[in-house]
């Protein structure tokens, strides 16, 4: 099982995205022309690899821009073409007054041939003619926006006004940082990374903007600087969207009123009054906190308070602070020291007890508490301040209940401190309230905001009135899910997404990307290929709020990469832009084969994939080892392409055929799919898989079921191991990695998500620990020694109950190793000689 640091990092993540300005510069492999009608891009894969496309956006046509060859040799000897498709220092496409569609490429400027694949010719005054690049108007702008963190690059920038301009770089939490100074006349080479946002002042007003490209060269002529003015006139400004207020720290906005702890409780000063200085509390204690963060003591500082727009109320965080459970383990050779050293950290597990947050609402102009009841948030697994209204009169909480039944909006009236429900969400199973695509709490403006429930059996968008708690309209239905938002355009009011099972002819784990209107009008998927889908909007007029194209890019285990460029109005393909072949790709193997089969029900679809070995025989028989991991935060099969499966290949290749799938229990099909696992971890969706590879050996004759294997770490781990206990009919040999044998055992917050709270016996009965003397079979037990994920004690805990039960297993502990220690190179070998033995050798 992923730490769910980690594992929500990688959420957030992978859900971020880009949008690059106009002008130079590459967005997604293009570079855009100023006036948006030409894209530039260079293949990288098939026949016509390294040549460089140019794309015609209004005829949607594209051809060779130019030879490649001709403009290497007009560089010079340092742009060598075997040193890489990559090195050429292609700018950007520019349209130049007097020498038409150019090209940008070491600061020199080349005309584009009008015909297919043409001799360049370098436009003899280049980038030192100032006037040639009074249409860039674009390349700066005044509304600097966070940008998405490419690849490390080198820039270049040219100052040919007669301003000083200060140099700053917009860092993603929208402060600016310094970087010195861009004189008047001169030039400079610098460090960044594409997609990052700089912003130049003159005398502390914004004279532009420029988001960072690959190898950029910004020209900043006095026309430039000029066309700032006229380019933002010309943009219509951003839709006002109300933000919620959500700011922490003792001083209020109008600055009149400091918040501080002393001697544990909190202290109301006036900035304008030193006489004017109240004690609010009384019951502040060590344990009782008001502070944001502490090391020894919370007599002092930072208050933890959140104070309205208005200035005239806050709302305080009093943290009740519980014991933590504590979980150790001795690392056996230090790297400077020969004694073994005892290490020991917080790790609350299952029914622990949690800190508890109280809330403490106060007026300033009373300098008093206003009763707040918190019968409607009384037992939090989490309570999140989500903000205040503009007005100050309300804020938002959100509630998940311990146990993860019961979700809720609250709305806060700070006046009379009245608390009332906006909208509820109750499971009589779970909330999956740690998946981002299925938490979505998201500001529409005009009080309107965007909710995610699974109500329906799917995860959809619903609009409420965040003030009355009006169910104003469904966004999305059908039996398909919302996976996560894309963005949100405010101003014609559309959601872009992401969805899961929208075909219902194809792989329903395969992600699509989707729109809809806020009132649930004009839904429509813009992306057809069959596989997963990955999308970047781009603006190629200049006017990054308003993309109107994007590039697309699909694949499946099955099929390699295409890239596409696509319209984001209709869904239209305009130009393929790669395509890569999938057979030289995926080298000289068997391609990894995709297979459906019917579940234990005989209806739902099970959808899993196979690997095989690279000297397949198809007149040979091959034991079968499912590689698992039946966490119930996600899916887990691969739906993308890869050009090679390190693990699945290395035993596959030893003589087996190496299968992974979805079964019940798993998330991102239905509710009632995913419910499977409630209080039922031992569950797995093994019903499924043993179905899955039955009808799988059928169409794969290959396939020996008489010699089957599994293995998986962490919840994979648990997995695995509970084949051997309940599911020994079919499966015979399972090698287990750092296991969450015992759901007690494990982390609190993703155990009690999936097997309920308070603990009671489905813990036990769900236990690998509990139920060892059922095993039979071969079982070999892995366990790095210095887990912090998942305590090292759940294995060994079974290895006790094991050697109890007189059971014969296999148990291999790694020193100096952590969570999945059974990945690297020594324990794989030593797992794929006990798959041989005991699979192909002496098989039982």
């Amino acid at each position: 099982m992923r730490s769910f640091r980690f594992w929500i990092y990688f959420v957030i993540v992978g859900s971020l995205w880009g949008q690059s300005a106009p002008g130079l510069g590459q967005t997604s492999g293009l570079n855009w022309s100023s006036d948006g009608n030409f894209a530039l891009y260079q293949k990288r894969t098939g026949q016509q690899a390294g040549n460089y496309f140019l794309i015609n956006l209004e005829q949607r046509t594209q051809r060779i821009a130019f030879d490649r060859s001709d403009l290497i040799q007009k560089l010079g000897r340092r742009f060598d073409p075997k040193k890489g498709l990559d090195r050429l220092p292609i700018q950007g496409l520019f349209q130049s007054p007097t020498a038409g569609l150019c090209l940008v490429c070491d600061n020199r400027l080349f005309k584009i041939p009008a015909g297919q694949g043409g001799a360049i010719k370098e436009v003899e005054s280049g980038l030192s003619d100032s006037q040639a690049f009074q249409e860039q108007e674009s390349r700066l702008f005044l509304q600097p926006e966070p940008g998405k963190q490419g690849k490390s690059t080198n820039i270049t920038l040219v100052n040919k006004s007669s301003l000083d301009l200060d140099l700053n770089w917009y860092s993603h939490d929208g402060k600016e940082v310094s970087y010195g100074q861009l004189e008047a006349g001169t030039s400079k080479q610098m460090h960044t990374f594409a997609g990052h946002v700089w912003v130049l002042r003159h005398d502390g007003q914004i004279k532009g903007c420029f988001r960072a490209r690959i190898n950029d060269h910004v020209f900043i002529s006095p026309e430039t600087l000029k066309s700032v003015s006229k380019f933002e006139n010309r943009r219509e400004k951003k839709t006002q969207i109300d933000p919620l207020y959500k700011v922490r720290g003792g001083k209020s906005k109008n600055r009149n009123w400091n918040v501080s702890v002393q001697d544990f409780n909190l202290t109301l000063t006036s900035t304008e009054d030193s006489s004017l200085n109240v004690k609010l509390t009384e019951n502040g204690a060590d344990k009782s906190s008001f502070v944001i963060s502490r090391n020894r003591s919370a007599k002092t500082g930072t208050p933890n308070v959140y104070w309205s727009p208005n200035s005239k109320f806050f709302l305080a965080f009093q943290t009740e602070k519980k014991t933590k459970r504590q979980v150790y383990y001795v690392e056996s050779t230090p790297k400077k020291q020969l004694q073994p050293k005892l290490h020991q950290y917080d790790y609350p597990k299952p029914g622990d007890e949690l800190d508890q947050s109280r809330l403490r609402l106060f007026s300033a102009e009373t300098q008093s508490e206003i009763e707040l009841s918190d019968e409607l948030f009384s037992n939090p697994f989490r309570l999140n301040f989500l903000g205040w209204s503009q007005s100050g009169q309300i804020f938002w909480l959100l509630y998940n209940q311990r146990g993860h039944q019961v979700k809720r909006l609250l709305k806060v009236e700070s006046a009379t401190g009245k608390v009332e429900a906006i909208v509820e969400e109750r499971s009589d199973t779970f909330i999956h309230y740690s998946d981002p695509g299925k938490a979505v709490f998201e500001n529409l403006g005009n009080d309107e905001i965007l909710w995610a429930s699974e109500r329906s059996g799917w995860n959809h968008l619903y609009r409420y009135n965040r003030v009355t708690g009006e169910l104003i309209n469904r966004v999305t239905q059908g039996d398909w899910n919302v996976k996560r938002i894309h963005s949100i355009d405010h101003k014609t009011q559309t959601v872009y997404f992401y969805a899961v099972g929208v075909y219902p002819d194809q792989d329903p784990y395969h992600v699509h990307f989707c729109r809809v209107q806020f009132d649930g009008g004009g839904f429509k998927v813009l992306t057809e290929g069959e596989g997963t889908h990955q999308v970047d909007l781009i603006s190629p007029k200049g006017n990054p709020s308003e993309p109107t194209v994007f590039v697309d890019t699909y694949s499946r285990v099955d099929f390699a990469p295409v890239t596409e460029l696509r319209d984001l109005e209709s869904g239209e393909r305009i130009v393929k832009l790669q395509a890569e072949n999938t057979s030289k790709a995926f080298g000289d193997r068997k391609l990894t084969q995709r297979f459906v089969a019917k579940g234990r029900d005989g209806q739902t679809d099970i959808w899993g994939i196979l690997h095989f070995p690279k000297d397949f025989d198809p007149q040979k028989k091959y034991p079968v080892v499912e590689n698992i991991y039946a966490g119930p935060h996600d899916h887990h099969v691969p739906k993308t392409f890869r050009r090679r499966y390190g693990v699945q290949h290395e035993i596959a290749d030893a003589g087996m055929i190496v299968v992974q799938i979805d079964g019940m229990g798993t998330a991102w099909r239905s509710k009632a799919f995913h419910d499977v696992c409630y209080k039922n971890l031992r569950d797995a969706g093994f019903p499924d898989r043993k179905e899955w590879m039955k009808q799988a050996a059928k169409k794969f004759p290959q396939m020996d079921l008489t010699r089957v294997g599994i293995y998986g770490g962490s919840a994979g781990g648990q997995n695995a191991m509970a084949a051997l206990l309940w599911h020994h009919d079919f499966y015979d040999v399972a090698v287990a990695d750092c296991g969450c044998h015992d759901n007690r055992m494990d982390k609190i917050w993703w155990n009690e998500q999936w097997m309920g709270w308070p603990v009671d016996d489905s813990y036990a009965a769900n236990s690998n620990r509990e139920n060892a003397h059922l095993l039979q079979g071969q079982l070999m037990l892995t366990l790095g020694e210095m887990d912090e994920n998942v305590d090292p004690a759940s294995t060994i805990q079974v290895v006790h109950e094991l050697i109890k039960h007189d059971k014969d297993f296999e148990f291999v502990l790694i020193p100096g190793r952590g969570h999945g220690a059974g990945e690297t190179a020594w324990a794989r070998k030593k797992r794929l000689n006990f798959f041989v033995e005991h699979l192909i050798k002496n098989p039982e």
